[in-house]
């Protein structure tokens, strides 16, 4: 994971700028720690917190095009770059870097805009526009990597994380009550909403460009259920097999370590199967358990173990301890604002554990929802079955089912 953060004046920046967006980058840099760039022009200053995962030795940022007119910083990977990459070679364009990053400023050239559509993968970026006088902002699909922005005092900010545009002492903090009020509907603080008033989140799937005073939003991509009842299943299993094969195996380019958090469940085990049949040497896993009174946690460690011996992965555990306390600052600090999920203590826990032997971890971290991997499902598989029993026979199984599934 990078940082990037910056400030963009439409009237002209201001002597402390520059000072100013190197604060704004040094508060994100537990997100990027191995390097630090920025770029400055008349009107706009970026700067990029590097954690180093793809081309080692040239992916510095920013990142220019070929006349340095335009300029990108960039959080994220983008997996079909190498794809991307032969286009743009064919279209003329002269590449510097085997990074990533470098697409994304030829593709902006190339199809403007509309370029994001062409990414596949997880991002949230900034480029500036010399010729036009714009800055563009991004975020991918889902959301996966943030991106905050404000506008006050006469020039709008973008940042990875809130805490680098809190650590300018222009910026007013006050709670926004709307946020607020769905933070306790939700247990989280919904885009483009975040608790501080002034403050927003860029949503999921949209693009922003900011051109003089003027800041426009646009929805690029959405998600839709067209399901084609006409397949079968056969066919529909084969494709699902091939889309998770590859999902996973375009996410294992790096060139550094990578490894996969296991839980057991069917998310994260589909995960390290693709990984194994991927991967020439076994695969890093990592597990997290509990001790004593576990409150809401399950301690999955038996269903990881037997994943990993089916797969002869270099399977690690780490054992939480019931007293959290000493990180439970750690983590809410790291969130900005308020979040109720009480995953993110193991979360933590099994990172860090990661980090001391890979650089990049894979997860199943929202498979569970597509693939039924909770119990509550099980209703589902129960409601499937009662389907099939004729009519005559579920009528006198009515009551007793209501007793049974409460």
């Amino acid at each position: 994971m990078c940082g990037i953060a910056g400030i963009y004046f439409p009237d002209g920046k201001s002597p402390e700028a520059e000072q100013l967006a190197k604060r704004m980058t040094s508060a994100l840099t537990h997100r990027g720690p191995d390097e630090c760039g920025y770029h400055a022009d008349a009107k706009t200053v970026l700067g990029h917190r590097r954690l180093s995962i793809i081309d080692l030795k040239s992916g510095q940022q920013p990142i220019y095009n070929e006349d340095r007119t335009i300029s990108v910083v960039f959080n994220g990977e983008i997996y079909n770059f190498e794809e991307i990459r032969d286009r743009l070679l064919a279209e003329g364009h002269v590449f510097r870097t085997n990074s990533d990053t470098e697409t994304i400023v030829h593709a902006y050239e190339s199809w403007g805009e509309r370029c994001v559509e062409a990414f596949r993968g997880m991002f949230a970026l900034a480029l500036r526009d010399l010729r036009k006088d714009t800055l563009f902002l991004a975020r991918d699909r889902f959301g996966k990597k943030s991106l905050f922005y404000a506008s006050y005092d006469g020039k709008f900010v973008f940042a990875s994380e809130m805490k680098a545009i809190l650590a300018d002492p222009r910026f007013h903090r006050s709670m926004d009550d709307e946020a607020l009020a769905a933070y306790f509907m939700f247990s989280y603080v919904p885009a483009p909403l975040t608790i501080f008033k002034g403050i927003r989140k860029l949503r999921p799937g949209c693009v922003m460009t900011v051109e003089q005073g003027c800041v426009r939003e646009t929805q690029y991509w959405d998600l839709r259920f067209k399901p084609d009842r006409t397949r079968k299943e056969a066919d529909v299993l084969e494709e699902l097999r091939h889309r998770m094969s590859e999902a996973v195996r375009i996410r294992l380019m790096s060139e550094v370590p990578v490894g996969a958090f296991l839980s057991g469940g069917i998310d994260s085990s589909a995960v390290v199967a693709f990984m194994s049949m991927a991967s020439k040497s076994p695969v890093n896993t990592f597990t997290i358990g509990f001790s004593g009174d576990t409150g809401s946690f399950e301690d999955e460690r038996k269903y990881a173990r037997m994943t990993a011996a089916r797969y002869k992965t270099n399977h690690r555990e780490y054992e939480v301890r019931p007293d959290v306390t000493d990180v439970l600052e750690r983590v809410v600090r790291s969130f900005d604002e308020p979040f109720a999920d009480d995953s993110t203590i193991p979360s933590y826990f099994v990172c860090k554990m990661a980090r001391e032997n890979v650089t990049v971890a894979l997860s199943g971290l929202g498979g569970d929802e597509a693939f039924c991997g909770y119990e509550r499902y099980l209703g589902f598989q129960v409601s499937r079955w009662f389907s099939q029993i004729p009519q005559f026979v579920r009528s006198g199984l009515v009551g007793p089912l209501v007793v049974w599934l409460p």
